[in-house]
C-alpha cells in the first residue's frame, strides 16, 4: 500500500513583542497535529525557546524585532543595522518554505509580515506551489475601524489579501464583531472570508486544577484571583492598582476575601519586575514573571483580572472562569472594542483604564464574587467554534492534495 504524502504547514507569526501571536499560532497548531502532519512555525518571538512545543511541532527562529516608533523596528537582541536584521530575516523566510514546500501557510495578522518580509514567499507559492493554500488568519478585532481602513490602504493590503492568499480566516463571530462592514472589506475579499469562531485552549482536568490550587495554598472554601497582564510590557498600572489595593487592605487591617497569584509577564521592565515582585512578598502573595501552565492557573482561578488580549480571553471563556478586564487604550483600541463587545453578551465586567484604581478594583471583584450567576450562564451558552471550523477546511485541502495524487 502506498504511503500516504505527510501534509506540511507551515504558520508566521512575527512576534515583535509580547505573547499573543506565538500563543495564538502555538494553540491553533497543538490542536491540528495528525500523524502525518507536520507543522513549522516561523517566530520572532525571544521566549520561543521557554515554551513547551508539542511532537510534530517545531519552530524556526528569526531574528527578534521590536517597535521603536511608527513603523520603525530594531533588532531585540542582535546589535546590527535593523535593514540588516531585517534582510536575515527575509531570506530565512524564503529559505524555509523552498525547502519545506508547504501544503498550507497561514500568517498571522500581518497580511505582509513586518514591513513587508512576507510577501516574496507568498509571490513565490503563487508561482511555483500550485496546490498550497496561502491563508490569513486575522484576530477577531484589529483596531477601530478608521484606523485599520487608513492603514490597509496606505499599505496596499486590500489587493494583496486578494492577489495572494486563498482564503482569509478570521478567529470570531460576526454577531460580536464584524470586520466585513468595519473595515469596508471589498466583495472579492469577502467571499474568500471564513468566520471560524473563537480559538479555545486546551482546558485541563478538574483535579488538575484542584492539585495547583492545593500548590498555591489556596482552600476549597477560598477564592482565588489572579492578576497576569500578557506580555507584561504595558502592564505595569494594572499590576500596580491591584498591589495598592492589597497594601490599603493591609493599613486597615482588612483581610481580603480571595487569595492573589501575580504574573507580571517577562516583558516587564526590570525595575517594574524588581518592584512588583518586592511588594508581593511583603504582602505574602505569590508573584511569578512567566507562569508556563497558564491555562491550568485560570482554570483554577475565580476570577482572572487581565487586559483583555485575544489569547486571555479565549482562555478565561475556555475554562469558564470570571474575569475582570482592564483593556489598554493604546497604541490600539482594540482590547477596549473587544471588552465592550463581551460585556455586551454578559461575557466579562470591565473597567475602562481611565477609571482604574485600587478603589475600583476591589469593588468589581467583590461584586463579581457575590454574583456569578450571570458570567456562568453567558459562558456555558457560548460556544467555540474555531478548531473545529480549522480542522474542516483543512480537511478539505488535505482530500484535495490526496485526490491529485
Amino acid at each position: 500500500m502506498e504511503k500516504e504524502t505527510p501534509f506540511n504547514i507551515l504558520m508566521y507569526s512575527h512576534d515583535t513583542y509580547g505573547l499573543g501571536h506565538i500563543r495564538r499560532t502555538m494553540a491553533i497548531a497543538e490542536q491540528l497535529r495528525e500523524a502525518n502532519t507536520n507543522i513549522l512555525i516561523l517566530t520572532g518571538s525571544p521566549i520561543a525557546g521557554r515554551l513547551i512545543f508539542p511532537k510534530c511541532v517545531d519552530y524556526v527562529r528569526v531574528p527578534g524585532m521590536i517597535k521603536k516608533a511608527n513603523d520603525e523596528y530594531f533588532p531585540l537582541t542582535i546589535r546590527i543595522d535593523p535593514l540588516q536584521a531585517m534582510d536575515i530575516r527575509q531570506s530565512i523566510i524564503m529559505a524555509t518554505v523552498k525547502t519545506f514546500l508547504p501544503d498550507l501557510f497561514i500568517v498571522d495578522k500581518e497580511p505582509q509580515g513586518l514591513k513587508k518580509e512576507v510577501l516574496p514567499a507568498l509571490e513565490w507559492i503563487k508561482d511555483n506551489l500550485k496546490h498550497t493554500k496561502t491563508i490569513l488568519g486575522l484576530r477577531d478585532i484589529m483596531d477601530d475601524a478608521d484606523t485599520v481602513k487608513t492603514d490597509w490602504n496606505k499599505k496596499k493590503i486590500y489587493s494583496t489579501v486578494q492577489d495572494l492568499y486563498s482564503e482569509v480566516w478570521v478567529y470570531g463571530q460576526k454577531d460580536i464583531y464584524d470586520p466585513v462592514t468595519e473595515y469596508e472589506i471589498p466583495e472579492s475579499i469577502n467571499k474568500k472570508l471564513h468566520f471560524t469562531g473563537y480559538l479555545p485552549r486546551k482546558v485541563p482536568q478538574e483535579s488538575v486544577a484542584e492539585a495547583l490550587r492545593l500548590q498555591l495554598n489556596v482552600m476549597k472554601n477560598e477564592n482565588l484571583v489572579t492578576v497576569t497582564t500578557g506580555g507584561g510590557g504595558d502592564g505595569y498600572y494594572v499590576l500596580d492598582s491591584y498591589l495598592k489595593m492589597l497594601e490599603r487592605m493591609k493599613d486597615h487591617s482588612i483581610l481580603p476575601p480571595f487569595q492573589s497569584v501575580m504574573v507580571t509577564g517577562p516583558f516587564l521592565s526590570k525595575n517594574d519586575k524588581d518592584e512588583v515582585l518586592e511588594r508581593a512578598e511583603v504582602l505574602g502573595i505569590q508573584a511569578y514573571d512567566f507562569f508556563p501552565d497558564m491555562e491550568t492557573l485560570i482554570a483554577a482561578s475565580d476570577i482572572v483580572v487581565c487586559m483583555g488580549g485575544y489569547n486571555t480571553l479565549c482562555e478565561v471563556l475556555s475554562s469558564k472562569t470570571m474575569s475582570l478586564v482592564i483593556p489598554r487604550e493604546v497604541p490600539r483600541k482594540e482590547q477596549s472594542i473587544r471588552a465592550l463587545a463581551f460585556h455586551r453578551k454578559h461575557l466579562i465586567d470591565f473597567i475602562p483604564w481611565a477609571r482604574l484604581s485600587d478603589l475600583s478594583l476591589e469593588e468589581k471583584i467583590l461584586h463579581m464574587l457575590g454574583n456569578r450567576e450571570p458570567f456562568e450562564k453567558a459562558m456555558a451558552d457560548f460556544e467555540m467554534t474555531g478548531i473545529e471550523k480549522i480542522c474542516a477546511r483543512i480537511s478539505n485541502f488535505w482530500n484535495g492534495k490526496n485526490e491529485k495524487k
